[in-house]
């Protein structure tokens, strides 16, 4: 598929899931373009003194990397205490190799799990509800592997009715109640660690979007309303920690690929599930092209419903490069 047309099919995906008078707006005034900031912005050191950082943006090595940006956010133990049980939430959901960016870097999971442990979690889950046969998708994301020698970690397909309790999402705005993951509203931490990839229905799937892998009927997602289904379902499914793999993106035919991998290397941290979605869209570039927050749906309305916040250009954003 060549820009051109990848273009228009996100433009397509804009219409389709943004508010009307916003849209109106986006035609009038045309495509504004935000750049990642400028090289001398980027900066080698790694104090961050007192001042609360709200997105951590490392460039680098994938496992130096992870571990930095975290460090930026507090350390891992400002999240996971001793004996606490963790999940972390990939995208495995294709048997796919990772370099199509279609699922989270291996090496980006493993440093996570490795930090838990460092901070005295008990035990650490990696799961996802798969599209396809679990053992293929698994096996070819390479996260298995990874952690295949971690014996406080456990990788694993939940693809099972049993394993998911009807849950109430309070103030829903129109998905009141879904199955969700037994294993998600019992761990004591829920770190989101989603790879950054365009998709067909929400223009791109990050930590929001991703936490769909938590919760069994997403056919009903998709028939009440995407976008607010995503914000309804992050009201309770709320990470602790969202880190954000821009190692490799999906910047084309995502979220099942392939299409047009961007080299990045960069590690995106925050406490809050919509910063880290709503820099990683401007930072990185979809179908040839740069978009603003507000320009997906589900960022829009979990901005607008107080879920997390979009306006990043006001947020304490720390680059650090390795």
């Amino acid at each position: 598929m060549d820009k051109k047309k990848s273009g228009k099919q996100f433009s397509s995906i804009v219409n389709r899931y943004l508010h009307r008078r916003d849209f109106l707006k986006f035609q009038l005034k045309g495509l504004l373009f935000l750049a990642a900031g400028a090289s001398d912005f980027w900066t080698h050191k790694k104090a961050i003194g007192s001042q609360v950082i709200d997105i951590a943006v490392v460039k680098g090595p994938t496992a130096g990397a992870v571990r930095a940006a975290v460090e930026l956010m507090g350390g891992m133990k400002n999240f996971v205490k001793p004996g606490n049980r963790v999940l972390i939430k990939p995208n495995m959901s294709f048997p796919n190799p990772p370099e199509w960016a279609t699922t989270t870097n291996p090496g980006v999971i493993r440093e996570l799990a490795l930090m838990c442990r460092e901070a005295g979690a008990s035990k650490v889950l990696v799961t996802d509800y798969t599209l396809f046969r679990p053992g293929p998708c698994l096996e070819r994301s390479g996260i298995l592997d990874a952690c295949s020698n971690l014996e406080w970690v456990s990788v694993a397909a939940t693809n099972s009715e049993r394993l998911f309790q009807e849950t109430r999402f309070p103030g829903a705005e129109i998905m009141s109640q879904n199955g969700v993951l037994k294993e998600a509203l019992n761990a004591d931490v829920l770190i989101a660690a989603p790879v950054a990839k365009s998709h067909t229905s929400t223009g791109v799937s990050l930590s929001m979007k991703g936490m769909m892998g938590l919760v069994w009927d997403r056919g009903e997602m998709h028939s009440r309303g995407l976008s607010a289904s995503i914000v309804d379902m992050c009201r309770v499914l709320k990470a602790d920690l969202t880190v954000i793999d821009g190692t490799r993106v999906l910047s084309t035919r995502g979220p099942r690929g392939p299409g047009e991998v961007l080299k990045e290397d960069t590690i995106i941290a925050s406490r809050d599930m919509v910063a880290a979605d709503a820099y990683a869209v401007s930072a990185f570039t979809w179908y040839g092209r740069s978009y603003k927050p507000r320009q997906v749906a589900h960022i829009l309305k979990a901005h607008e419903r107080g879920l997390g916040r979009m306006d990043v250009e006001k947020l304490h954003i720390k680059k650090v490069l390795l």
